[in-house]
């Protein structure tokens, strides 16, 4: 696609950014960079997710300055991502190392464990809260002393109970009674779609990735469409976590990557969903008999609605009928990443002046190439642009 150069668009571009400073900045005041990571921590982790970054207080940055716009704070982190010097690889984690906040179960009401609702807006009215509006800083420090003293006692009380703040796996037990096919280990290095395109059919890998990546509003939407009766019955989510995850790597000089000998550098917070789906299954001479499957999701954050969404979709690509479209992986896969859709969404705001002049004038010639036709004893009236 061919465009052409405007004089004087430098100017014009300059006193644009100018504006756009001055739309930020018009009140005199400007949220700082720490208020943002502690107070707006959904949309840091919305950002975190998509942009395939985990540094909250750059995803707060890229917040700041998109003015809150998510697409474009995803389009700033990414930029920045892709200048980083890749110096280590993490080993692989294990989920049931978890340090949790949050774990419930919607398939059993009684868990190992027990249900830990931690922190959700799950269970509020949705009603605004006027009291924020005046909220201050000695109301907030005698509200978190208050808390954290009795946060205390129940973080006690647990570890007491449990013996530990790691917690058994909901599916296991499913798979020791056999109701759920097991999961052999897969130690083959996993596909990154940020290093090489992305090429059909795709690896398990890859689309993990990319849903993870994916505009939680995009894979939010997909996955409805697919328990709407886009080729799936209710799932249901076998366990829901939110918790810190340890990460380790391999010291600078071990080639073989021995676990035992690994260093760990600190946790990232992630919300797991592991979801049950009832499907049917092929048996011995034509006998259908129904079993449990499952679909995996996993985001950086506490992003829950995008982790299940992705659990669903995970399970739904495995469908592979394309006439289907939540199962077919190309629509999905092309049509979920936030930078790439809005992108070329926002490309159409920029100069199309030689491709539209070219449709128009073939308007024209079709116009011109038409008879004008004469109306029953009237005038003639010809139509031109």
């Amino acid at each position: 696609m061919g465009y052409v150069a405007v004089k004087g668009g430098t100017r014009a571009i300059e006193e644009s950014l100018r504006r756009l400073q001055y739309e930020r900045l018009r009140e005199g005041r400007a949220i700082d960079v720490d208020s943002v990571r502690m107070g707006m921590r959904g949309l840091v982790d919305q950002v975190m997710s998509e942009s395939s970054l985990y540094d909250e207080t750059l995803a707060a940055l890229a917040i700041k300055q998109a003015e809150g716009n998510p697409e474009e704070a995803v389009f700033l982190l990414r930029a920045y991502r892709s200048t980083l010097p890749r110096k280590h690889y993490s080993l692989a984690v294990h989920s049931a190392e978890m340090r949790v906040e949050r774990r419930i179960s919607a398939s059993f009401k009684d868990i190992p464990g027990g249900q830990i609702l931690g922190a959700s807006a799950d269970y509020s009215h949705r009603l605004l809260d006027f009291d924020l509006i005046d909220e201050t800083e000695s109301t907030i420090r005698d509200w978190l002393r208050e808390f954290r003293s009795a946060a205390k006692t129940d973080q006690a009380a647990r570890s007491s109970a449990t013996g530990s703040d790691r917690l058994p796996k909901v599916l296991d037990y499913l798979r020791k009674e056999g109701l759920i096919a097991a999961c052999p280990a897969n130690d083959a290095e996993p596909n990154d779609v940020t290093r090489t395109s992305l090429a059909f059919p795709a690896s398990r890998s890859e689309k993990l990735q990319i849903l993870t990546r994916g505009q939680t509003g995009a894979v939010t939407s997909l996955a409805y469409a697919v328990i709407r009766g886009y080729g799936m019955v209710h799932p249901t989510v076998g366990e829901l976590r939110v918790g810190q995850l340890p990460v380790y790597v391999s010291p600078p000089l071990d080639v073989d990557g021995e676990d035992e000998d690994s260093y760990y550098i600190g946790e990232i917070k992630v919300t797991e969903v592991e979801m049950l789906i009832p499907a049917v299954a092929e048996k011995e001479q034509g006998r259908k008999e129904l079993e449990l499957d499952f679909g995996y999701g996993l985001c950086f954050g506490q992003n829950e609605t995008k982790a299940i969404a992705m659990s669903i979709l995970d399970k739904s690509l495995e469908g592979g009928d394309k006439s289907i479209p939540t199962q077919n992986e190309e629509f999905v896969l092309y049509h979920i990443d936030s930078v790439e859709s809005t992108g070329f969404i926002s490309h159409l705001k920029m100069p199309h002046y030689v491709t539209f002049q070219s449709k128009l004038n073939d308007v024209r010639k079709t116009r011109q190439a038409q008879p004008t036709e004469e109306p029953q004893g009237g005038n003639v009236y010809a139509n031109s642009l």
